[in-house]
This record gives structure tokens, C-alpha cells and sequence, in this order.
């Protein structure tokens, strides 16, 4: 009896050795079968998680943030204990004794599915599983996933430490509102640093992970409240919080940013505007697209914002005050369904889903309104953020919209979406809204440091949000007269003076289109004249005259040198400005004139930074000599040594800018533009008035401005650049004026003055005194030769009608809003076509 009992016995014991040896044996196979070529979890050592890339203001303050996924990475020994607490309560709570995998979690799992017949599937994955998910494996619920993790868990707990797994883990997990890692959660759900969060908002975070979409702090606010104190619990339970802090914690009420009580993040940022987004699309193309939206890249604009709203300011005061002029109501193109205008939640959801432009901010923040009643002297309108006073919508008077010709009834609809906003008499005092809209009509404004080529204003068009196309430096205009100056600084570096004649007179050239026959803006002639007079008034006839003397091969060497082409054309019009380029090229290239005649790269960007803090881009690459010298005197500034390259001689520069003083102090700009600083610039108008420029600088910063239609086409009678570009170069400089300076321009050594008559370029004595006096700058040992003229080769016939000097056909005009032009008689053929520019 015994022996068969003792037999059964080592029967049963020998089938249970066989079947854990088999069982053994098949898991053994399972894990080598799913463990073969399985990913390097040992990449994960080197990973690098994509992160924001950051813009920062020269004050330091963000200005805007580029990502593909929204994450800031923080170091795990940066984030606070009570976070770290939280997550492993809720997703993983014996996370420091496992080894990758809980097997007890996992037979609670299995157990729990087969209880249910499947119906309730438990989550069994440690945080560190998680991680082999999320970076290595797919998301899908199949039993080969589950074991490729399980082996791929084990194998990273050998690699790395609890530290650094929970570090990747915290930086990576999603947590709904486009949030990946606690730190941009916290952000978006309650605008803290994870140092600030409380208890209660921490457990918040660490109720995300399991289903962010199923957690909605305001849709499924009763859903994370029990989730999120269900995380509270475990971490009561597993002794991170006290049961006073637990119970204290556990009242607390749903407070996020999603659900009101606390501003955004985002709202304390300005709207992204030209600059930035010209930041973006620059850094894109140098280091990849990928790099700048994941590399988490901090980057110091040079965007100074009080300047940057003086621009915008000035640039879309010009551009509304013209469209105004053409009496024309084009309205935002948006409309609301008039059947919700009768309930005012209706259509305030409709109006706050409208595509229109809500960065506008001239004289007042532009609103979105809708126009709910059209009466015979007034609108009613309902405005964006805007409560109604009592019962009544707002009114915007007939007399308010006078501007407009037309019918009213005709000219608006109800549901119209247009804009609007405050109207406030001189003390500041609310008077009543007013309706504006959009102009049709646009530009471009920049300005920047002549000797940085630091950009500390950018504004590429009236509104971004309503064109994110940038004029400043995506359009391809005509510079027209803007680049005469390039015609003379050729000149004057193959030896001409600012006193060299050149004969002011009707030109005629053959060309496969016929015959060109170049004018003047006043259409008139001026005989032999200085270089100086030339420019001042911006004769087109001595400029293509010049342009044949020199030859324009010379002057597009220059002007490709300069960098306001890459190719120019070698054609006798494009001295005039008819080949295209760019605002950001043209004032990039005027800031060489200003600071002597060395290169000046622009730039939008002092200083980028990756994600550890390391400089990987400087713009400034000067040398400082004396600053680690710790013995320099009191009161002496180190050494500061340029390596720029010069691209024209500096007397070159100097008698040019000179010159150009002299298009401010009484050419054609000298009705507009007025500083208290000495300022040079010059002028340009395209034919019929398709383009208009100014280009103007003082001895520190340089601005430049252009305005037309995108479409190109005629600006109409009395547009020019001094009448249009001018006033916006003379509201912006006037404040930058006062925060940047400016003094007399350098005169460079080698060199000496000699007064002439700026009409005749005859020389005067030194004790000359007069409206017509002028001195000039010449080279030490050049003897100027005085009553030479030059006329380019091109016959000079004597039956036209010379101009006596101080003469001028063309006159000023008041325009309809009472600003000042300057126009000439009827254009002929020749103003008109190609190379008519003025």
C-alpha cells in the first residue's frame, strides 16, 4: 500500500516536474521567438524628445513657440517629488521594486478578464512598459506586443536607472490638449510650473494618462473629479500625502484654465505676428524644418516690441487713410446666418468662429462685429466681447460712414461681419464705436542697426492674421528711384564727383520693342546739372545717362555687390529700378551707405541656443580685445574689433549720404520727412505710381518703406514715396529718434571740403554764402574738374525747352483727407513705359 502511494505520489510529482519543464520551456521559447530582432532599447540612453522651440524678445520674455508636439523636457531631478508621487500612484505604485514588469499586477489582470469573460481588460503595464510602448512598439492590445514589452522592460531596467526611466516616462506621456510631458501639461491645464502645482493638481495630471480624450476638464469635469481623486487615495495609501492633506486635498474643486480660472498661457503671449513667423520660415531653411520644430531651440530675436508697434502703427495709418480716400466698402467677406441674429448666444458663437482679423490695433483694438438691423441713419451692430448696455445693440451712426458713396441699404446686409472700434475724442474719453475695415491696398516696413544689422522692426503687410504673406521680404517689387543711389555710387568710385555735370536732356533708345524715350517725373528738361542736383530731385534722364557713362555692367556689379540683386539684368532701363527685389534687400543695402561702406548682413536673431544651453548660432562676431582684462582703467570700455568687409570706398559712402541728406533737406522727400537728427534717403515711384519707397537712415538706424497693391496697379494722381512713405519713415523714426539717437554722419579721413553752386556745379569761394551754396567732400590730391559735362554718349539735340535752374513744373496738392502730394503734368508714353520710374 505504501509503495503505491509513494508511487502515485512520484507519478503526480513527476508529471508536475515534466509540465513546469515544458511550461518553462515554452515560455522560454515564446520570449526567445518574440526577443529576436526586437528594437535597441538601448537607444533610448541618447533619446532626445522633441521639444518646443521658444522666440524670446530682446527684454527676455517669449514672444512665440514653434512644436509639433507641445513639450518643455524637464530633467528628472527638476521635477518635484509631489508630480513623481502622483504618477506612480496612479499608473505604476510598486514602480521601485519591479524589475520591468509586475507579475502580480498582470495575474490580478488576467484574472479580473476571465471573471468577466473579457468584458473588463485591466491594465497591468509598469511605467517602464509604458515607456518600451510609447517609444519602441505599437499601441495595439495583442499578446505579441505585450511580450515584446515585457522582454524589452527587463532589458531597459538593466540599462538605465529608476531615475532615467521615470524621466523619459514624465517628458513623453500625452496628456491631452496637444500637452506631452508634465511640464507643458501644467502649463496648459493651470499655467504653474510643476513647482507650483498643488496636491490636488498634480493627481489631475496623473489622472490623464489613461484616456485624455475621455477627460475633458470641462466636458467630463465629473469623470476626472472621481479620477483624479481616486489618484488622491493611492497616494494617501501608499504614504505621499498625510490624511489631512488627503482630505484637504480631496474638497479642493476642479479649477483649470480650460474651464476659466485661470488665464492661458497662451493669452499672455501677442498675437504672432511678421517677425516671428519671418523667424520661423528662416531657421527652417538653415538648420530643417525638423530640427526647429523639435529640437527645442531658444532663440533671442532682435525685435524690439515697442518698436515693432510704432511700425505697425505707422505703416497701417498710410494704408488705411489711402483706402479710405477711394470710397469703397469691401467689408471681411465673412457672414453670419441671419436666421441666428435673433438670439444673441447664437450668433456671438457664430461671430467668435469667424476667420477675420483680430490683431488690428490702430488708434484702438479692432473688434469683430456683426451687423444685426440696418436703419436709415445708423447700423446696429452686436461686437465680439462687447456686452450689449441693457436691452439695445450698439449704434454706429450714418455720419460715420459718410466716406462711403452709394446707397446705405445696398452697401450692408444683416449678419455682415465687419470691423470696428473705439472712438475716443483728444482727453481719451469714449465717444462712440466706429465701423473700418481692412484696405485693400498694402506694404511693407523695416528697420534696422546700420553697423549690427540687427532688425528691430518688421511689419510685412496691415494685418497677419488677415495675409501671413510677408512684404518686407517675400514681395518682388520695383524699386523705382530707391535705386538711383546705386547708379551714383558706381560713379562716384570710378571717379566722378558730386559736382560732375551730366547733361540733363531727352534721350531716345532703340529696342527690340521700339523706341524708348525716358522722362522725367516733371516731365521737363534741366540742361547740364551736378551729380548732387540729380539725385535730390531724382531726374530720370541724368540717371540713364550716368548709368551709359559708367555702364551697366558696372552698376549691377554693384548692385549685386550691395546685395540688392543676385543677377541683374545689364539693361539700360533697370538703372531706373524696373528689375524687382525686395524691401528687406533694399534696406539691408542703404545700411552699408550709412555706416561707411562695410558689409551688414541683417538679421532677425542675436542668438540661438539647443536644448542644454549651448550657443550654436551668434550673428555678432566681433571681437572683444580688452574684455577679460581685469586691469583696464576706470572709465575706458573695452576694445570692440569689426572684421566686416568693405564693399565701397568710405569717402564714396560719405559723399553719397551727403547727397542724399540733400533728397530730405529740400528733394523729394523734404515735405514729409523732418527729424531732429541729420537724416539721408531717397525716394521711389514706379511707373504710374504702381510702387511708391522711401529708403532713409540716420547715422544708427535705417528704415524703409513700400506700399501698393498686391496686384500691381496704378496708386493713382499725387502717389509718390515722399507723399506716401514718407509719413510712415517719419512717424516711426521720430520715436525711434528718442529711444535710439543719432548725430552728425562721420567724415572719413582723406579728404576735404569745397563749396560749389548745387546748380551749376561751379566752383564757389570758401566764404560763399546762399540757398545755392553747397560744400562737397573730394579726395585729398583730386583736383575736381569743374565745366565738363557728360552725356553719356547720347546726342543732344537744342530744340527742347530748358528749365531754369530752381525751376519746377511739377506742383503740390491737397488730397481729400487733407495730407499734401506732389504731382506733375499728364504722363506721356515715355513716363509710362519701362523704365518711366521716378
Amino acid at each position: 500500500m505504501l509503495r503505491f502511494i509513494l508511487s502515485v505520489f512520484g507519478a503526480i510529482f513527476s508529471f508536475l516536474t515534466l509540465g513546469l519543464v515544458v511550461a518553462a520551456l515554452s515560455i522560454g521559447g515564446v520570449f526567445w521567438v518574440y526577443g529576436r530582432d526586437l528594437p535597441s532599447h538601448e537607444s533610448l540612453a541618447q533619446y532626445q524628445p522633441p521639444t518646443i522651440s521658444r522666440i524670446y524678445s530682446v527684454e527676455g520674455a517669449i514672444v512665440d513657440e514653434f512644436a509639433r508636439e507641445r513639450r518643455l523636457f524637464t530633467p528628472a531631478e527638476e521635477i518635484p517629488e509631489l508630480v513623481k508621487h502622483a504618477f506612480i500612484s496612479a499608473e505604476d505604485k510598486n514602480f521601485y521594486q519591479h524589475s520591468g514588469y509586475d507579475a502580480r499586477g498582470i495575474a490580478a489582470a488576467i484574472v479580473e478578464a476571465v471573471r468577466t469573460r473579457g468584458e473588463t481588460l485591466r491594465g497591468a503595464s509598469t511605467i517602464t512598459q509604458q515607456v518600451m510602448k510609447n517609444f519602441l512598439l505599437s499601441g495595439d492590445r495583442r499578446i505579441e506586443r505585450k511580450i515584446k514589452e515585457i522582454i524589452l522592460a527587463t532589458r531597459l531596467e538593466q540599462t538605465l536607472t529608476k531615475e532615467e526611466i521615470l524621466e523619459l516616462y514624465l517628458n513623453e506621456i500625452y496628456l491631452g490638449q496637444n500637452s506631452y510631458g508634465v511640464t507643458a501639461a501644467a502649463q496648459t491645464f493651470f499655467n504653474k510650473t510643476l513647482g507650483e502645482l498643488a496636491p490636488h493638481e498634480a493627481a489631475t495630471l496623473a489622472a490623464l494618462p489613461k484616456a485624455p480624450s475621455d477627460y475633458h476638464p470641462v466636458r467630463n469635469a465629473e469623470r476626472l473629479m472621481a479620477r483624479r481623486n481616486f489618484v488622491l487615495e493611492e497616494m494617501y495609501e501608499n504614504g505621499y500625502l498625510d490624511r489631512a492633506a488627503y482630505d484637504r486635498e480631496r474638497e479642493r474643486p476642479l479649477r483649470t484654465v480650460q474651464g476659466g480660472a485661470f488665464e492661458s498661457f497662451r493669452a499672455k503671449l501677442p498675437p504672432r505676428d511678421y517677425p516671428t513667423d519671418e523667424i520661423r520660415r528662416q531657421l527652417s531653411r538653415d538648420f530643417g524644418e525638423e530640427q526647429f520644430f523639435t529640437g527645442g531651440l531658444t532663440v533671442r530675436a532682435t525685435i524690439d516690441p515697442e518698436m515693432q508697434e510704432v511700425a505697425a502703427e505707422a505703416l497701417r495709418r498710410k494704408l488705411e487713410d489711402y483706402d479710405r480716400q477711394q470710397g469703397e466698402w469691401r467689408g471681411t467677406g465673412e457672414r453670419i446666418d441671419p436666421a441666428l441674429l435673433d438670439d444673441e448666444a447664437a450668433w456671438r458663437a457664430a461671430l467668435s468662429d469667424a476667420e477675420v482679423a483680430r490683431d488690428i490695433d490702430l488708434d484702438g483694438e479692432w473688434r469683430p462685429a456683426v451687423v444685426l438691423e440696418i436703419e436709415a441713419q445708423r447700423l446696429l451692430v452686436g461686437i465680439e466681447g462687447v456686452p450689449f448696455s441693457g436691452e439695445a445693440p450698439i449704434a454706429i451712426p450714418r455720419e460715420d460712414i459718410d466716406w462711403l458713396p452709394g446707397d446705405f441699404f445696398e452697401t450692408f446686409a444683416r449678419g455682415d461681419v465687419v470691423h470696428v472700434r473705439r472712438m475716443r475724442d483728444e482727453a481719451g474719453n469714449f465717444l462712440r464705436w466706429t465701423l473700418r475695415q481692412v484696405p485693400e491696398v498694402e506694404g511693407g516696413f523695416m528697420a534696422m542697426d546700420v553697423n549690427t544689422g540687427r532688425v528691430i522692426a518688421m511689419q510685412g503687410g496691415f494685418s497677419y492674421q488677415h495675409s501671413v504673406f510677408n512684404r518686407a521680404t517675400q514681395a518682388q517689387r520695383q524699386p523705382g528711384s530707391s535705386f538711383k543711389p546705386f547708379v551714383y555710387a558706381a560713379a562716384l568710385d570710378s571717379g566722378y564727383s558730386p559736382a560732375t555735370i551730366v547733361v540733363d536732356a531727352p534721350i531716345e533708345v532703340e529696342t527690340p520693342d521700339g523706341v524708348w524715350r525716358p522722362r522725367n517725373a516733371s516731365n521737363r528738361f534741366y540742361g547740364p546739372t551736378p551729380l548732387r542736383t540729380g539725385i535730390e530731385r531724382s531726374r530720370n534722364l541724368m540717371t540713364v545717362r550716368l548709368a551709359q557713362e559708367v555702364g551697366m555692367d558696372t552698376v549691377a556689379r554693384y548692385a549685386e555687390r550691395f546685395g540688392v540683386y543676385e543677377d541683374m539684368g545689364r539693361y539700360l532701363a533697370n538703372a531706373l529700378g524696373s528689375d524687382e527685389t525686395t524691401l528687406y534687400r533694399m534696406v539691408a543695402a542703404y545700411a552699408m551707405f550709412a555706416n561707411g561702406g562695410e558689409r551688414v548682413e541683417p538679421t532677425l536673431v542675436d542668438r540661438i541656443q539647443d536644448r542644454y544651453g549651448r550657443t550654436i548660432y551668434r550673428h555678432d562676431q566681433r571681437d572683444c580685445i580688452d574684455c577679460d582684462d581685469a586691469t583696464l582703467p576706470q572709465g575706458q570700455g573695452p576694445r570692440i574689433v569689426s572684421d566686416r568687409r568693405r564693399v565701397m570706398d568710405d569717402i564714396t559712402a560719405y559723399q553719397l549720404t551727403s547727397m542724399m541728406q540733400g533728397v530730405v533737406e529740400r528733394g523729394t522727400a523734404a515735405r514729409t520727412v523732418n527729424l531732429p537728427v541729420p537724416t539721408a534717403g531717397k525716394t521711389g515711384t514706379t511707373n504710374e505710381a504702381r510702387d511708391v519707397w522711401f529708403v532713409g537712415f540716420t547715422s544708427t538706424l535705417v528704415a524703409g518703406c513700400y506700399i501698393g497693391y498686391d496686384q500691381p496697379r496704378p496708386l493713382g494722381r499725387g502717389a509718390s514715396g515722399g507723399a506716401f512713405c514718407g509719413p510712415v519713415f517719419q512717424e516711426f523714426m521720430t520715436e525711434a529718434v528718442e529711444k535710439y539717437g543719432g548725430e552728425a554722419f562721420e567724415v572719413p579721413e582723406g579728404g576735404r571740403f569745397i563749396k560749389i553752386d548745387r546748380y551749376s556745379g561751379a566752383r564757389l569761394p570758401d566764404d560763399a554764402t546762399g540757398e545755392n551754396v553747397v560744400a562737397e567732400y573730394f579726395r585729398e590730391g583730386e583736383e575736381p574738374i569743374f565745366g565738363v559735362a557728360y552725356d553719356g554718349g547720347f546726342a543732344v539735340g537744342s530744340d527742347f525747352d530748358r528749365i531754369a535752374p530752381g525751376e519746377d513744373s511739377s506742383r503740390e496738392v491737397t488730397t481729400s483727407t487733407g495730407d499734401s502730394g506732389t504731382v506733375g503734368p499728364r504722363a506721356s508714353f515715355g513716363s509710362m513705359s519701362s523704365g518711366g520710374l521716378y
